[in-house]
């Protein structure tokens, strides 16, 4: 067993003795594309979304100097077609681009280490087809399979970290790529050697113009991971069977770490923050507790028009239509508020439907992310808002009405022209805004059907708060009592019936026309 050539199954065997979830579907994917035109797939995913977890059950299934029959047996994909084909059958490279950077003192030596330590492991194992002084790891698996008749399977963990670490050497990132070329695009000879390769990363394949850097690879990503998508982390089903299966609240579960959706299979949770929270019972910011919110802060503030509008009505829980398709995969080439967006969607930083081409936060988890990145470098004004938002909500608590207006005003106050409202959806997202910090507290929905209408705003307390519900009816160039009567009429209750005994109805308007204070507030306990 080596470092880096079959280097067996120990690392799934110990993600296989704690607390598992079974993704071995993704094995049969992969099975499908062996030995066929689309034998490369490149599949990213945020920090901390089971890259590395996923990497290491495909080298414990496809590494053939070990018997990984019993850490597959009664697993999903032991029960598929395609299961005893390729078990234990190939020579696996296992390359992690993380590891070798941080054993090589100078990062521009990183591709000679990468390729001296497998052919040196090469060797060991093939000694008598391999020249002693190879220097290229392309020529060296060339060799092997070429007189011995056995394929490899390469693996590589972490493909991007070049592009991240010395996001900056670009002499460096075109080296590396050229290295890949050679594995992946090396002719017929080299293609029949390699019976498949697997890449993750957090970043997708680096884009040149519209073009990637290595065509041939399938790729599946954050803004689009198609049939893969149930692989990006946990389903609702799976996180709902861990709940019950360890005694945890399922809803405060989703209220913290839901948000990511796609087609099929609909929500899909952060694998580390779930596993986090049912080991720890407890819920809290795992998933970035362990980032810096630096680099976060450093992106949102870039100097693009736009950009600082669409991060504020995002905060305020809207969502933004962007263009995802132009955005070069890296970290450095940034030429609109659409690539920064983009690069957060990949960072997980933010959620996207594909369908609308929107992206937006997903969750309380992430949320409280970006209250921690505006503060300073320009976002004084809305740190401030957002640590007075807790005030803003016990003074709708406590009903009163002149405090929830003087907070509004000054929401509206801010130079920020998404906050200067033209209609009922801007000062909607200004209010949602304003009431940031509910969020640790209530579960918030915009727009929630109800009655013969739709609410505009509805706080639903989570099971362990002891606060009333409440329904905010927005009005623009109206009154704040029309705003209540509308709720009346509309029995918006319905939606919230367990709540009547402990519900406030809130009506705010906003009358540009008024010379004076522009916005009032109406709060009635709910009868």
């Amino acid at each position: 067993m080596g470092m880096y050539l079959n280097c067996g199954n120990g690392a799934f065997r110990q993600i296989r003795n704690g607390v598992y979830i079974d993704k071995t579907g993704l094995i049969d994917y992969i099975n499908q594309t062996i030995d066929t035109a689309r034998s490369l797939t490149c599949f990213s995913r945020p920090r901390r979304f089971g890259k590395s977890f996923a990497a290491a059950m495909l080298a414990a299934y496809y590494d053939k100097s070990c018997d990984s029959g019993e850490l597959f047996d009664g697993l999903e994909i032991s029960h598929l077609p395609s299961y005893k084909k390729y078990l234990n059958t190939l020579n696996v490279i296992y390359l992690d681009i993380t590891w070798f950077i941080s054993v090589t003192d100078d990062i521009r030596d990183v591709l000679s280490v990468i390729q001296r330590s497998v052919i040196e492991e090469l060797l060991e194992a093939f000694p008598d087809y391999i020249k002693p002084d190879e220097t290229i790891l392309a020529n060296a698996i060339l060799n092997v399979c070429r007189k011995t008749n056995e394929k490899f399977f390469l693996i590589i963990d972490e493909w991007d970290a070049l592009f991240r670490e010395a996001k900056n050497h670009e002499t460096l990132q075109k080296s590396y790529l050229r290295f890949l070329r050679g594995l992946f695009k090396g002719g017929p000879a080299m293609k029949s050697a390699l019976a498949g390769a697997y890449m993750t990363g957090i970043l997708p394949i680096k884009k040149y113009g519209t073009e990637s850097a290595l065509t041939d690879f399938e790729e599946y990503t954050m803004t689009s991971p198609d049939m893969l998508s149930e692989y990006v982390g946990f389903t609702e089903e799976e996180v709902r069977d861990l709940c019950r299966e360890h005694t945890v609240d399922f809803e405060e579960m989703k209220r913290w770490y839901d948000g990511y959706s796609f087609e099929e299979p609909g929500s899909v949770y952060s694998p580390d923050s779930v596993m986090s929270a049912v080991k720890r019972k407890r819920f809290r910011n795992y998933w970035t507790g362990s980032e810096t919110y630096e680099s976060l802060k450093n992106y949102i503030s870039m100097n693009f028009d736009g950009l600082k509008d669409s991060i504020i009505a995002m905060l305020g829980g809207d969502k933004i239509k962007i263009e995802t398709a132009r955005f070069q995969n890296d970290i450095t080439s940034f030429k609109s508020k659409d690539d920064v967006l983009t690069l957060l969607i990949h960072l997980g930083y933010l959620a996207y439907n594909e369908a609308a081409g929107q992206v937006y936060i997903p969750n309380l988890e992430i949320a409280g992310a970006f209250q921690n990145a505006v503060e300073g470098n320009g976002w004084e004004e809305i740190a401030s808002a957002l640590a007075s938002s807790e005030e803003l909500l016990k003074a709708t608590i406590n009903r009163d009405c002149v405090a929830v207006e003087t907070a509004l005003e000054h929401i509206h106050d801010l130079n920020v022209s998404v906050l200067q409202y033209n209609d009922e959806n801007s000062l909607s997202c200004a209010v949602t805004l304003a009431y940031y910090t509910a969020r640790n507290d209530y579960t918030i929905i915009r727009e929630l059907p109800s009655g013969k209408g739709f609410a505009d705003l509805a706080f639903i307390p989570a099971p362990h708060v002891n606060k009333p519900a409440l329904l905010i009816e927005l009005k623009y160039d109206q009154t704040a009592d029309s705003a209540i009567r509308q709720i009346r009429d509309r029995r918006y209750d319905g939606v919230l019936q367990k709540y009547t005994d402990n519900l406030l109805l809130v009506g705010i308007s906003y009358n540009k026309n008024d010379k004076g204070k522009k916005h009032t507030c109406v709060i009635e306990t709910y009868q």
